[in-house]
């Protein structure tokens, strides 16, 4: 059984009942069982269990749904949400180019910067404290607020 699924991978694509090849070559009782049962009997056998690996297939969808947001509640809970808005001070974190790798004196993080545009997603356009743009967004897990 998964976790997130509730059944098998075997159950949901071919069914409940599993018959080995050499249960074939050497019938077990279940294979004997079946053998004696009339073409009309194992016809509707065979249709019961279709129709009941349909309801299998949607109950697993619906638990592997509930188990998605079962998880995504559980990661939620750790996170923190930072809000940006036009004209904050943030801190951009430094990320280490070997050609200037200074050890562990090397600073974190360089600005100030002003935030000029916060996109809902969380890509910031900074300015310098001048008013020079930065040539590219930056991801706002990668900045941190300025206070004074």
């Amino acid at each position: 059984m998964r976790t997130s699924t509730g059944a098998t991978h075997f159950s949901l694509v071919y069914g409940m009942e599993v018959v080995l090849p050499f249960e074939v070559e050497i019938p077990s009782l279940r294979v004997l069982m079946e053998t004696k049962l009339e073409e009309t009997e194992r016809v509707q056998a065979r249709y019961d269990q279709l129709s009941f690996i349909d309801e299998k297939r949607l109950a697993t969808v619906c638990h592997g749904q509930l188990y998605q947001r079962r998880m995504k509640k559980t990661f939620d809970k750790k996170v923190r949400s930072r809000e940006f808005c036009e004209g904050d001070l943030v801190v951009k974190k430094i990320i280490p180019v070997q050609k200037y790798h200074c050890g562990k004196w090397m600073p974190n993080y360089e600005g100030p910067y002003v935030v000029k545009k916060a996109f809902s997603e969380g890509a910031l356009i900074l300015t310098k404290m001048d008013g020079e743009e930065l040539p590219l967004p930056v991801n706002s897990d990668a900045v941190k607020k300025f206070y004074v």
